[in-house]
């Protein structure tokens, strides 16, 4: 992949140069074309799910960023990110659409950052690789940056059932966005050799086939999912009074529509009409009021489980560890002891769950005050004992973070359990992007992933990524399956975030070296590093 760059570069000098605003108008067209492959990526996401348009899209971007300068390729990777992220999520809408416009800037400056990457090393050999690494990068930073990060919207979120998806179980997350990256990439390298004045047909048949092949190398990466034993387990989605800002309602309203619906489903049980569990499973939030320091939600919880008589895993709001702080927590809740083994959710979500700068913040969004006590994070891991289950236990958005499912899964989390409150986002589409995220996961770590959902998506997740059974919204309902316990880890589990880490470090070396070449073509001509149009640069 030799690059030829057009020999006949215009003079420098204020003469060749076009004014400002001739510079912007010519820029128009490309910023359009950018906006566009944005919301053309918005649709290979859930709810939407049609996953080969996050090939085409990259693609797009590749080429609208290919020859240009550093500052060319920022500007047109915010006009890709930016509509991108304000569809993505839209879903915030409910809490207010200046969250949502706020917090999608702030994450199309990374794209912004990778558009400037993308210009730079469009000039090396072999860009579609330093591209795909780029991506990596773009999400590595995202994932961790600012406050804990924000991973939504990772090309690998696209494709939790495509033809990548098997990659996770070999690198995971990070695995699958190289490979959509790296495909859309030699897409593009495709099509300039198609674009270019000599064309060579092997060489466009080599990039045809080196995109199908990558699209598709997934399909010999082997996804086990039997199992040593199995657990047949229950998932009670209670339901809430009405989606939106204010799901709670009056107290005790959740804690008691899961309560009743797993005391009628006990009596089901009782009647022969449903099989009996060995354990059950409440979704985050489930009771809304402290058991420890409510006598009635401890005896409505003890009431519920005991009707049941397996264990139960309870999600509550528990108060402390002082009186400015509150533990979202899952919780062991025997029918014979009570109360056990805990996990408390070790990533609050900023300004959803605790405010940072609050002093300062809330006087000027006054909306702030309504998160009235921080969430205080957690210290250690969600594998717990429940019955005859030891599971890996996590809350809600902490299902993006690589990092707390590998934990769980290799200190000997043998299912999955994804307890979740999405009842602020009902009929939003974020339910369906939360579902293909834990899809990507069951794929990464081998893993049955059971989803309890206050108002909707429940699911039973198979280790091979298939949904076998799921609620609908809005709707009381119990699952029931009989899932595979695991011990077995994936090369993904065991490689960790080395992958990540280096394919990110490659991009930026990329990036370095690009910019090192560039100074010497400056040196050595006395031209600025000015971009070429694609139609004078071809791989």
């Amino acid at each position: 992949m030799a690059l030829q760059v057009d020999q006949e570069r215009p003079a420098a000098g204020p003469a060749a140069r076009p004014g400002r605003l001739a510079r912007v108008r010519a820029g128009l067209p490309r910023t359009a074309l950018a906006a566009l492959a944005g919301l053309v990526m918005v649709a290979a996401f859930p709810p939407y799910d049609v996953w080969p348009l996050s090939v085409l899209a990259v693609a797009a971007l590749s080429l609208l960023t290919r020859g240009r300068t550093a500052r060319q390729g920022a500007w047109t990777g915010f006009a890709f990110g930016l509509p991108f992220f304000l569809g993505l999520l839209s879903w915030l809408r409910v809490i207010g659409w200046d969250a949502t416009v706020g917090l999608s800037v702030a994450e199309a400056l990374f794209v912004a950052l990778m558009g400037a990457g993308l210009a730079k090393t469009s000039r090396l050999p072999g860009w579609p690789v330093w591209a795909a690494c780029l991506w990596v990068a773009q999400e590595w930073a995202r994932d961790r940056l600012p406050l804990g990060g924000f991973p939504w919207g990772r090309l690998a979120f696209a494709n939790t059932a495509s033809p990548f998806t098997p990659l996770a179980a070999l690198g995971g997350a990070p695995l699958v966005t190289f490979a959509v990256a790296l495909a859309g990439t030699l897409l593009a390298w495709t099509a300039l050799r198609l674009r270019a004045p000599e064309r060579r047909p092997r060489a466009v048949a080599v990039g045809a086939v080196g995109t199908l092949a990558t699209i598709f190398a997934g399909y010999l990466v082997p996804v086990p999912t039997s199992g040593s034993d199995s657990v047949s387990v229950a998932i009670v989605q209670g339901n809430v009074e009405k989606p939106g800002m204010d799901f709670l309602g009056r107290p005790m309203m959740v804690l008691n529509n899961h309560a009743n619906a797993t005391e009628k489903f006990a009596a089901d049980v009782a009647a022969g009409r449903a099989p009996k569990p060995d354990v059950v499973i409440w979704p985050e939030n489930s009771s809304d009021l402290d058991p420890f320091s409510d006598p009635q939600a401890y005896a409505r919880i003890d009431e519920a489980v005991r009707a049941v008589g397996v264990p139960t895993l309870v999600g509550a709001l528990v108060d402390g560890p002082d009186a400015q702080h509150v533990q979202n927590e899952g919780i062991v809740w025997d029918p014979m002891s009570g109360p056990g083994a805990s996990y408390t959710k070790q990533h609050p979500v900023p300004f959803g769950e605790y405010v940072p700068f609050r002093a300062e913040l809330s006087k000027v969004i006054t909306r702030l005050q309504r998160v009235a006590r921080d969430f205080y994070p957690g210290k250690g891991n969600g594998v717990m004992q429940l019955g005859p289950a030891r599971i890996g236990d996590v809350i809600c958005f902490e299902v993006a973070y690589d990092e707390i499912i590998r934990d769980t899964v290799n200190d000997g989390g043998r299912v999955l359990v994804v307890q979740t409150n999405n009842a602020t986002y009902a009929e939003t589409g974020q339910p369906e992007q939360q579902l293909a995220m834990s899809r990507l996961r069951a794929v990464e770590h081998g893993r049955a992933v059971l989803i309890a959902a206050t108002s909707g998506i429940s699911a039973v997740i198979t280790p091979d990524g298939t949904v076998v059974s799921h609620s609908k919204e809005l709707t009381s309902e119990v699952l029931t399956a009989r899932v595979p316990l695991r011990d077995q880890r994936t090369v993904a589990d065991d490689l960790g975030a080395g992958p990540e880490w280096a394919m990110a470090l490659a991009g930026v070396l990329a990036c370095g070296v690009a910019v090192a070449a560039g100074f010497r073509r400056r040196r050595s001509d006395g031209t600025p590093d000015g971009g070429e149009p694609l139609s004078t640069v071809v791989p």
